[in-house]
C-alpha cells in the first residue's frame, strides 16, 4: 500500500496544475478581451462599413406645401422616358387628417428636406431630358420662407440623361444659418408658356456644434461623408461624396459608398447607378 501515497501526490498535483493552467488562462482570455486593440487610424475604422444617412429632426419652419421628389405636374407632352426626373433628396410620407361634414379624411404628403452646412449648396438631380428636345428649357429657383425670390437661373440640357448639379453661386445671396428654403427644378417641354415638370423641396442651413467641428476638422476626406450622414446633413454628406466620384471614378470604395448612401434615402438602382453628367 506504500505506492498508493506517492500516486496519490502526483495526481493532486497534476489537477492542481491543471486548474492553475486553466485559471491563467481564462485570465489572460478576460484580459485580452477587456484590453482595446491596438489603435488603428480612425479612416481605417469607418471604411469598413459604408455611409447611412440617418434621419433628424423636421427643421422648424419646414413648409406645409408637399415636396416631390419625383417629377410631376406636366401637361405639356414630355415625352416618355425610362426613369422620370428625380432629385436626389431624402424624403418622409406624412399623414394628414382633415375634417369634413362626412367626417374626417385621411390623405399622406410628402416631406422632402435636408440640412446643410454651406451658404452655397449644390442640389443634385437626375435629368432624363436631352438637347434632343429642341423646344425645352429648364430653371432652378430658389425662395426664402416668404416665396421671395432668392435665386433663379436656367439650366442647360446634356446630350445623355444623368445626374447633373447646380450650385448656388457665390454672387447669390447667402443662405442664413436655421432659416428655411424653397428650391424647385423645373422643366417645360415645349415652351415657356406649358406648366411644367417639376421637384421641389425644402432645404436649411444649420451650424455645426462644436463637438462636430472638431470631428470634421480631425477626418480624412472620405471620413467626412460619414459623419455628415450619421448626423442628418444631407447635401455636405453627397455632395463631397459626388466630388470625389467625380475625381476618382475608378475607386470602387467611393462607388460602393454612393450606393449606400442613397439606397438610405430609398433611391433605387435605376437613380443610383445613373452616370454623372457635366
Amino acid at each position: 500500500m506504500m505506492w498508493i501515497l506517492p500516486i496519490t501526490l502526483i495526481l493532486g498535483s497534476a489537477i492542481q496544475d491543471s486548474a492553475l493552467l486553466k485559471a491563467q488562462t481564462t485570465k489572460t482570455v478576460f484580459s485580452q478581451q477587456s484590453t482595446p486593440p491596438a489603435s488603428k487610424p480612425a479612416s481605417s475604422q469607418k471604411n469598413k462599413s459604408q455611409p447611412v444617412f440617418r434621419w433628424t429632426k423636421p427643421p422648424v419652419g419646414l413648409s406645409t406645401i408637399p415636396g416631390r421628389p419625383i417629377g410631376m405636374g406636366s401637361r405639356d407632352l414630355c415625352p416618355a422616358v425610362e426613369n422620370p426626373l428625380r432629385a436626389l433628396v431624402p424624403f418622409q410620407e406624412r399623414n394628414l387628417t382633415s375634417q369634413s361634414g362626412k367626417g374626417s379624411i385621411s390623405k399622406s404628403s410628402m416631406d422632402v428636406w435636408g440640412l446643410t452646412t454651406n451658404k452655397y449648396p449644390t442640389f443634385w438631380f437626375y435629368l432624363p431630358y436631352t438637347t434632343e428636345l429642341a423646344d425645352a428649357s429648364v430653371e432652378f429657383i430658389l425662395q426664402d420662407s416668404e416665396e421671395n425670390e432668392v435665386y433663379k437661373n436656367a439650366v442647360s440640357l446634356r446630350a445623355k440623361p444623368g445626374i447633373i448639379s447646380v450650385t448656388l453661386p457665390s454672387t447669390a445671396r447667402p443662405l442664413e444659418i436655421n432659416k428655411n428654403y424653397r428650391w424647385f427644378f423645373k422643366v417645360s417641354c415645349s415652351g415657356e408658356q406649358s406648366v411644367p415638370y417639376h421637384v421641389e423641396g425644402d432645404i436649411q442651413r444649420v451650424e455645426l456644434n462644436t463637438s462636430l467641428e472638431k470631428q470634421l476638422a480631425a477626418a480624412q476626406e472620405r471620413d467626412k461623408i460619414f459623419i455628415y450622414a450619421e448626423n442628418g446633413i444631407w447635401f455636405d454628406a453627397l455632395t463631397l461624396l459626388a466630388q470625389l466620384r467625380k475625381d476618382r471614378p475608378n475607386d470602387v470604395s467611393l462607388v460602393s459608398d454612393w450606393r449606400s448612401l442613397l439606397y438610405s434615402v430609398k433611391l433605387d438602382k435605376n437613380y443610383v447607378d445613373a452616370p454623372f453628367i457635366d
